[in-house]
């Protein structure tokens, strides 16, 4: 009796203190606004869960989707989030191919091009008027090959390389009322994202109303996905047409005037995609303070990781150096070239001299995320303004409709017929699944998820699903992994990722936990191999700095794959957790940090599908499977070589690898010196 009351007493304060703890420390019901009438979520969690999702995807309403053979519209691509099977394009452009998720999403936002929403409304949707018989129409209806790349290349000199103030609109918009088609197009996006959104108690999945702003002067990737809170949006979808090329800064004046300042109840972010094919434009300078605040308010987000490779830093392998980086594992998903001309890519070989290689040196220092964190560290002292407060998110980009389509062994492409089938080594090996962005959020509802975003408690994965926590306070305890209060604790003691606090004296302390994903049915999750602190700081001189602190789990594991299967080997870790301290801590300097998990090895995309081919990348006969079988698939009509590439020499190439590592981006954490004289809005 004696020993049970003895251990007793320890439980029965533990339960008390976390209690206690969890009724003065926990984020509570009013943590976010709500601005929108629907039911409560049946599932509220007052420490926030992981909601997984997708902000980036377009449907046939997109140009450059609807000329890929790609039928699918915002209907389809949210059933297809919500985990029905929905009916995609094979390399003949034929509608036979079955796409579905292995898991549903949380959330998605379906954001196709502003830019012709009418015109490709006009072009598609009605054989009664007279728009739609415009040769360009035509063409883009076309289900031959080259005519659709004609007619990608048409809309896109039309209105989305254009750099001029005031783009030429496409002759259709004489034949027919694109301004009317524009706004019905709008409504019909708006409509789908309110059929799908679970208003009921609930709460299965959340949708957004949103588009992309779809700026590239001179293939400059400026692209932007405009969110909306709720169903308060603007009158139209405002695009490059109504703000000319390389000024976002009157997007977000008019998104100002129109929605946050006149019209009551709207909300909404623009959250930049993609920046490493941005030839170095998409974060300049900010040319005023207003500007500054601006890019604050609309932009708490960028989009690290799509289809369209990683934006956080850049290693070559092959020179040993990399972009204002020695941060080895900087290699993961690169591409060589550093704007939209990289998908130029047609049977096999690059058509665009644009899409050409660019060096170290020529590289924009601000393509990568991390250097712009650590610029706008000395924008800050200079300016009293810190513009560059990003937290971190992935998506797909899709072009095929499908939200979340990130699965390594399920990847059908993102590009309709373009990368459908054998298309998809032959002319996209250098893409990837794309990411995920993952919202810590107390339900799954829209005013919950927006509230998340735009604090920035939000991360990145590269596709998979692994659950990642990251504070930072000044007094956690040692013990705190161990802790059942842990949460509370780190809540009510500090602030979680995407936060800011100031410096104190001594170092602070961060809790970074992780869980792996679980994965599903017949596709199990892969382990965890370590964690990761990226710091990056400015000292008195006003230079720029990173480095890397390995603070859980181990390199040296030994984990690898089945070069014969693909099958993980080794193990490593389910879960891993660290409370850490930084030893080169300088009160006086300003600095952030953010977390990054790597999970064990695992094989590329493009790696099962050479080996679905019956051509291995790890096999020493590799050129000749490859031969064998391009020479079948030409046998039926295909042109040029298709399998090359699954036998590239990884040591013959900057980026490349058969294998990679799965990984998840916190978003940073700011500690700002108390003399900062700059203040995030």
């Amino acid at each position: 009796m004696t020993a049970n009351r003895t251990g007793l007493l320890p439980r029965l304060f533990t339960t008390v203190l976390t209690t206690l703890l969890a009724s003065v420390a926990t984020p509570d019901a009013t943590a976010f606004e709500r601005t929108e009438q629907r039911e409560p979520c049946a599932d509220f969690t007052p420490t926030k869960r992981p909601l997984f999702g997708d902000l980036h995807v377009h449907t046939s309403y997109s140009f450059d989707s609807y000329v890929s053979s790609q039928r699918n519209d915002p209907d389809a691509a949210y059933r297809y989030a919500r985990g029905e099977v929905i009916t995609l394009p094979d390399p003949d452009g034929e509608q036979t191919v079955k796409a579905q998720l292995q898991r549903p999403l949380d959330f998605t936002a379906v954001t196709d091009h502003a830019e012709f929403l009418g015109p490709i409304n006009l072009c598609t949707q009605d054989a009664s008027r007279l728009g739609y018989w415009f040769p360009a129409c035509m063409a883009t209806r076309s289900d031959l090959f080259f005519v659709q790349l004609l007619a990608a290349n048409y809309w896109v000199s039309m209105g989305v390389t254009d750099t001029s103030s005031h783009k030429k609109q496409s002759f259709v918009c004489t034949l027919d009322d694109c301004d009317t088609a524009h706004r019905e197009t709008w409504q019909m996006i708006q409509d789908a994202a309110e059929k799908h959104y679970d208003r009921s108690s609930d709460c299965r999945f959340t949708t957004f109303v949103g588009y992309e702003y779809t700026d590239a002067p001179d293939f400059a990737n400026l692209h932007r996905n405009v969110i909306f809170r709720n169903d308060r949006v603007t009158d139209t979808a405002i695009s490059t047409y109504d703000t000319g090329s390389r000024n976002y800064p009157e997007l977000w004046r008019r998104l100002r005037q129109e929605c946050t300042d006149g019209n009551n109840g709207c909300d909404v972010m623009s959250i930049p995609h993609n920046p490493n094919l941005s030839r170095g434009l998409m974060f300049p300078d900010p040319q005023s303070a207003r500007e500054a605040e601006d890019r604050l308010f609309f932009e708490p987000l960028v989009e690290l990781v799509q289809h369209k490779a990683a934006s956080e830093c850049r290693f070559d392998r092959l020179l040993g150096r990399g972009v204002a980086t020695e941060d080895e594992l900087c290699d993961f998903e690169q591409v060589q070239s550093d704007n939209l001309s990289m998908l130029s890519t047609v049977f096999g070989e690059v058509r665009a001299d644009e899409a050409a290689p660019v060096d170290i040196e020529g590289y924009g220092r601000r393509n990568m995320v991390r250097n712009t964190l650590k610029d706008g560290l000395a924008l800050e002292r200079s300016s009293g303004i810190n513009p560059f407060k990003l937290g971190f998110i992935g998506s797909t980009d899709t072009h095929s409709a499908t939200p979340g389509g990130t699965e390594e062994d399920n990847y059908l492409g993102h590009l309709g017929r373009r990368d459908a089938g054998y298309r998809n080594v032959q002319d996209h090996f250098f893409d990837n699944p794309g990411g995920l962005a993952v919202v810590w959020a107390q339900e799954n509802s829209r005013d919950s998820i927006f509230e998340g975003m735009r604090n920035r408690e939000t991360y990145a994965t590269s596709g998979t699903r692994p659950v990642v926590r990251f504070f930072a306070g000044e007094s956690y305890p040692n013990q705190l992994c161990s802790d059942p209060g842990m949460i509370e604790q780190a809540y009510a003691g500090g602030v979680p990722m995407g936060g800011e606090i100031t410096a104190p004296a001594a170092s602070p302390v961060f809790l970074v936990t992780a869980a792996k994903d679980a994965g599903s049915a017949g596709h199990p999750g892969v382990d965890l191999q370590r964690i990761q602190i990226i710091k990056g700081w400015l000292d008195a001189d006003g230079e720029t700095h990173e480095q890397v602190f390995d603070v859980a789990g181990d390199a040296g594991a030994g984990a690898g794959v089945d070069p014969q299967t693909c099958t993980p080997v080794g193990r490593g870790h389910k879960n891993l957790c660290r409370v850490w301290h930084d030893p080169t801590y300088d009160p006086d300097q300003p600095a952030f940090y953010y977390a990054r998990v790597l999970e064990n090895p695992s094989c590329r995309w493009s790696t099962r599908q050479c080996q679905a081919a019956g051509v291995n990348p790890f096999a020493a006969d590799c050129a000749e499977q490859a031969a064998a079988k391009t020479a079948l698939l030409q046998d039926d009509g295909a042109i040029g070589d298709v399998y090359g590439r699954c036998c590239l020499d990884p040591d013959t190439q900057p980026f490349y690898s058969p294998i990679l590592q799965e990984r998840a981006w916190t978003s940073p954490i700011w500690v700002n010196p108390a003399n900062t004289l700059g203040a995030a809005l």
